[in-house]
């Protein structure tokens, strides 16, 4: 799968974890966008390069969804807990 296939599936698969990590509070639609999109890249790399898990061919694939969104809601959930320490710190 191609790199703007897994930008295209990233932006889908940010708004749908936003819904997962953050409930009611939005990072707004660019920024969720944006980690959808470094979430489905890091969640496709680190499929491909540690597990050695070769089927994430098709954007239509189970999988590759899978491994999209759970990387979106890592980096999602990784942003909220930025953001929780900064707003304590003030």
């Amino acid at each position: 799968m191609g790199v703007i296939a897994w930008i295209v599936l990233g932006i889908i698969v940010g708004v749908i974890a936003e819904r997962f990590v953050s409930g009611r509070k939005s990072h707004g639609l660019i920024v969720t966008c944006l980690i959808g999109i470094a979430g489905a890249l890091l969640g496709g790399w680190i499929a491909t390069t540690l597990f050695h898990v070769h089927s994430l061919q098709g954007f239509f694939n189970l999988s590759t969804w899978v491994t999209a969104l759970a990387g979106s809601v890592v980096l999602l959930g990784a942003a909220q807990l930025v953001e929780g320490r900064r707003s304590l710190h003030r």
